[in-house]
């Protein structure tokens, strides 16, 4: 690294310089290095260092400037680091170069490319800075609003330029880019379209470039042959800000090259993800090739998604490692939940919906055939390793049926479901059979089914209502006192509030007839039944209060 003195020099001084920046350049070029240079001039007075990116290329280095450099350049001192008193003043009448670039969000609006002489270029360019007023007594640093914003750049061999290239920022500062004409038609449209109108033109402007920084980097990335490597390092934000201006100047190599990286380049986050993804929407919307990117978000395949979904669903239901099962079971119901909050789900909901009735199914066959197995005389009498199995996979197959349920009521798809439940009388015959280890499970589900309707995420019709409590509320209640003792993800004043719920949702003597047969099965058991007292206390009102008040009334009315 060579440290940049800024400040009058002699010319001893600038020989010397110039051998070491030839040194330099000989030493890079055979190195095919990328790295910080930093020239060297001597001042008398105060000195300021800066530094100055280098990008080495086979066609010599180009300048790039940072926005770590530009902050650094306009950054207000310290006030405590002033001159000594000994030290004279420095000279306001020396010209200053000062670089002044902050990286800054790309926006929408396009900057604009004006044909302008040479010699507006040099004066742009060349304009001295305002003075500065200097305290008699103590010099402090210029302010940052008086500091110059002014930098030049050349690209390729030295001395072999034969065009400037001037860009404006919307901050104030300016770019002068000593650049090669045939470079800028060869490997951008927009420059190429511009200078072919015009053959003789020497200098093209920029206005209101709204990212210089990336300008004059995208502008260098034409001098380089391996683009890729020099891409390699760069965050994903900044190859995005590289792409438009790329993409703004018809730089398809650099466009081409810039894809192939977010293609291979893990992305960080959903938004960084977002950003790319509305970035390479709009090149395709233009026509630019960007499948490869897009394929890491969307399948070629039209009904890929479905059966994709359908073979996750599968591998779950028959897993039969708990911890993993209940684990995918519980991620694959929370994204289930994120899409059904999307709008664009709408249109896939029935398919998704017709493969989990399909899985619903076939899990009900294999639960009554477990239990028609369980219900044999000769079972009992097996020995338990030879019952284990089965009893496992009667306890696997109720709480595939559970999960199954949640995604549906989810869905708001659930009424199918409590047709189905509703229906499986024979199941029901076979329940009362079997040991309550055995079969507590198969409880579950109708107490899910009953928290569901008195919730109001299931809205069944009356007759289903009715054939739910008739099917399957005395096995329930047979299982309360295990379910309560023995199943670590019951929660009984849910249960009890919506079986009270789902019962007064039916016409008065159907609630009569159940809580009628509840009291007779709570005087038995006590704790070991549902305390549906809410549910009572609301039909004996209904039965017996209202009547009378209303009878009451019209009495009234008549008299």
């Amino acid at each position: 690294m060579v440290e940049s003195h800024e400040g009058p020099s002699d010319a001893n001084s600038e020989t010397q310089i110039m051998k070491s920046m030839e040194l330099i350049k000989w030493k890079c070029e055979s190195l095919s290095l990328m790295g910080d240079i930093r020239l060297t001039r001597v001042e008398q007075s105060q000195t300021k260092i800066k530094n100055v990116p280098i990008a080495v290329t086979p066609e010599g280095f180009w300048c790039c400037p940072t926005p770590v450099g530009f902050q650094k350049s306009l950054k207000p001192q310290n006030p405590l680091n002033k001159l000594k008193p000994s030290s004279p003043p420095p000279k306001t009448s020396s010209h200053k170069k000062e670089v002044s670039v902050s990286e800054r969000k790309a926006v929408s609006t396009p900057s604009r490319l004006v044909v302008s002489d040479a010699q507006q270029c040099n004066d742009d360019s060349e304009r001295p800075p305002p003075s500065t007023s200097v305290p008699s007594q103590r010099a402090h640093r210029p302010k940052l609003e008086s500091m110059p914003k002014k930098v030049a750049i050349e690209f390729g061999e030295p001395g072999t330029c034969d065009m400037k290239l001037l860009l404006l920022g919307k901050q104030g500062f300016c770019v002068k880019l000593s650049v090669h004409r045939d470079v800028l038609t060869e490997k951008s449209s927009s420059f190429a379209d511009k200078l072919s109108e015009q053959s003789g033109l020497s200098c093209l402007q920029v206005d209101d470039c709204e990212d210089v920084e990336i300008y004059v980097e995208t502008v260098g990335l034409m001098y380089c042959k391996e683009m890729k490597q020099r891409l390699m390092k760069q965050s994903v934000s900044r190859i995005l800000r590289i792409l438009k201006v790329a993409e703004f100047l018809g730089f398809s190599s650099c466009i081409q090259s810039c894809l192939e990286y977010l293609e291979a380049v893990p992305w960080n986050g959903e938004e960084e993800e977002e950003k790319v993804i509305s970035t390479v929407l709009r090149l395709q919307g233009e026509g630019i090739g960007v499948n490869p990117v897009l394929k890491r978000v969307s399948p070629d395949i039209s009904n890929a998604p479905k059966d994709t979904l359908s073979h996750i669903v599968e591998l779950v239901l028959k897993s039969n490692e708990e911890r993993g099962r209940r684990e995918m079971k519980s991620i694959v119901l929370k994204l289930l939940r994120e899409n059904n909050s999307l709008p664009s789900s709408a249109g896939s909901a029935d398919i998704c919906n017709a493969m989990i009735y399909k899985s619903c199914r076939s899990c009900l066959d294999s639960l009554l055939c477990l239990f028609n197995q369980a219900a044999e005389p000769d079972f009992t009498d097996m020995p338990s390793d030879n019952k284990e199995p089965v009893v496992k996979h009667i306890a696997l197959e109720a709480d595939n049926l559970s999960w199954l349920l949640e995604i549906l009521v989810d869905k708001q798809a659930a009424e199918d479901f409590a047709v189905m439940w509703g229906n499986q009388q024979e199941l029901a015959a076979v329940h009362v059979k079997l040991p309550i280890v055995f079969r507590y499970h198969v409880s579950c589900i109708s107490g899910r089914l009953y928290i569901s309707i008195g919730k109001g995420e299931v809205l069944p019709s009356k007759n289903t209502r009715q054939l739910l409590l008739q099917t399957w509320l005395q096995p329930l209640i047979n299982d309360y006192n295990w379910l309560q003792h023995g199943c670590r993800t019951f929660d009984r004043k849910l249960v009890e509030e919506g079986i009270g719920r789902t019962i007064l949702t039916l016409p008065l003597e159907d609630q009569q007839s159940i809580l009628l047969s509840w009291v007779g099965s709570f005087l038995k058991t006590g704790d070991g039944c549902p305390n549906l007292r809410r549910a009572f206390e609301v039909w004996w009102r209904r039965t017996f209060i209202r009547p009378y008040v209303e009878g009451q009334g019209n009495a009234m009315a008549d008299s």
